[in-house]
């Protein structure tokens, strides 16, 4: 049985790559991370081998040589330390607001799992600081705004590490790194040679918001099913639409297994029997829930795949690659270039959106009394109240959001460094975006839910489906029938809240597995 990540307390790295589950587990609740023996021992041979390199003074990317369009500029084992500072202290420049905790941390653990694959030549010193501030919740100031791929973040996040930035230490205000450090018993670091640039290189950022996104797209694709079971109850929709034999001719799975959850959440509901054959067919948005549903979930597929790969890889360069037991070679290239990433984010927003834009048009019906023989706005007294009006304004706004929000980042580019990185990614600005878009869904599927339950209310709810009754009496636990106007915004933060945390989903799960 899947264990939720809120259950999740310790996460090790280094045997295996961690699930998604485990990687929300320590962005977003707080889970301890650990490393393997494999994971130290990795590192530590890999560090060995930039050792030597330095030793020998072979000519490397990043370490005897500058970044970017300074490649051509060697320089010397004296400034090899120099060179990393001055790296991270000229790379924090992104600008605006700050990235929130769950992306810092993401992105922090994103690091310790990309370096800890053993071709980043980084000490185990670093890595065992940057797993003690998640441990102790050191949250460093990282701007979000003004990457074209990665590293302005990344630099931020690294001022800390060398007692330089700022940080929050469980929640509380900013304060100078040096002293984010000191309040929970640690100390600044030294850089030394490649660790500055190996800090900031790769697709740790783009990745770990991806991933972040990719959760909250899982989960909500899912809710989206639940929702409209509860909108095809209310609005009286026909369950003949989700026949097995009907989709058996399609040749797509998530189309046929959106269907059989369908109807398996409305396996007893006498609502759906007494209604089978009210309409010979529904309008689009009842009857096309398998298909739409099916191709958003397709899709969130795509994009589960290729961030599990990208989790799986190193974005570093130079890679430090071993030829031996004590030798290597270090190897330059564009490991680090977030396409992989950037398009798989593109299209979770495409996904996502294709799923919002058919629960506003079931929340449109529910609350449109030219659609229903409900009262108008599901109210008892319309005109004098509004009902829930105005909440399928926010439904559509959102919806509006997340479609500017779809355009993608990753046909883009503006050549940077000198022409060195004559194309761009673009992937952090798609990585942004999804995860933008993806909390946008949240809201709108706990509207759909939302007015769902109101308006169970003009039904016999006793006649419901198990599955939506324990839906509608966990939404009826925080949001009281609407008798008259009030202001619906704790509702709707209400319900998003029960979405996110995986209370509805869980509320579902337990009644349709006891069946």
């Amino acid at each position: 049985m899947r264990v939720h990540p809120e259950a999740i307390t310790t996460v090790v790295l280094g045997d295996v790559e961690p699930s998604i589950d485990e990687f929300v587990a320590i962005a977003r609740y707080s889970a301890k991370v650990s490393f393997s023996q494999t994971y130290r021992d990795r590192v530590s041979r890999s560090r060995k081998l930039i050792e030597r390199f330095l030793g020998e003074n072979r000519l490397v990317y990043g370490v005897t040589t500058g970044f970017g369009d300074n490649v051509r500029h060697v320089i010397s084992p004296e400034d090899a330390q120099t060179l990393q500072v001055n790296i991270v202290r000229s790379h924090a420049v992104s600008i605006g607001e700050p990235l929130n905790r769950e992306q810092v941390r993401a992105v922090q653990l994103m690091i310790l799992i990309s370096l800890g694959k053993g071709y980043s030549g980084v000490r185990l010193e670093l890595l065992e600081l940057i797993a003690s501030l998640l441990n102790n919740d050191v949250v460093p100031f990282a701007p979000g705004e003004g990457s074209v791929g990665y590293l302005g973040p990344e630099g931020h996040l690294a001022l800390v590490l060398i007692g330089e930035g700022k940080a929050s230490v469980a929640g509380g205000e900013w304060v100078e790194g040096a002293t984010a450090l000191r309040q929970v018993g640690l100390q600044p670091i030294a850089l030394q040679c490649k660790e500055g640039l190996a800090m900031l290189n790769g697709t740790t950022s783009v990745t770990a918001i991806a991933t972040l996104a990719l959760y909250n797209s899982i989960q909500a694709s899912s809710v989206a099913d639940v929702a409209s079971a509860l909108s095809l109850e209310a609005l009286r929709g026909t369950i003949r639409a989700f026949d097995e034999r009907y989709h058996s001719v399609k040749a797509h799975t998530e189309q046929a297994q959106t269907a059989r959850f369908i109807k398996r959440l409305l396996s007893d509901s006498q609502l759906v029997q007494e209604n089978i054959d009210y309409r010979l067919q529904d309008v689009y948005s009842l009857r096309a829930i398998p298909q739409v549903h099916g191709a958003s979930k397709k899709f969130v597929a795509y994009a589960q795949s290729c961030i599990e790969n990208e989790i799986g890889s190193s974005g570093d360069n130079p890679v430090i690659f071993p030829t031996s037991e004590d030798d290597g070679v270090a190897i330059s290239g564009a490991n680090f270039d977030g396409s992989y990433i950037g398009i798989a984010a593109d299209t979770l927003c495409n996904a996502l959106t294709n799923l919002a834009k058919i629960s506003e048009r079931r929340t449109d019906r529910m609350v449109n009394s030219h659609f229903s023989e409900m009262p108008a706005f599901l109210v008892r007294n319309p005109g004098l109240n509004n009902g829930y009006m105005i909440v399928q304004y926010t439904a559509a706004g959102l919806l509006g959001e997340m479609k500017v929000l779809s355009h993608p980042s990753t046909v883009d580019s503006v050549s940077t460094c000198g022409n060195q990185e004559d194309p761009v990614s673009f992937a952090f600005n798609a990585a942004i975006k999804a995860y933008q878009v993806s909390r946008k869904l949240e809201s709108v599927l706990a509207i759909e839910i939302m007015v769902g339950c109101q308006a169970l209310d003009f039904h016999d709810v006793t006649k419901a489906s198990s599955a939506t009754r324990a839906l509608y009496d966990l939404v009826r636990s925080r949001v009281p029938t609407v008798e008259h106007d009030r202001a619906f915004y704790p509702d709707i933060v209400a319900v998003t809240e029960q979405l996110r945390s995986g209370e509805i989903l869980a509320t579902v799960n337990r009644v349709i597995d006891a069946q």
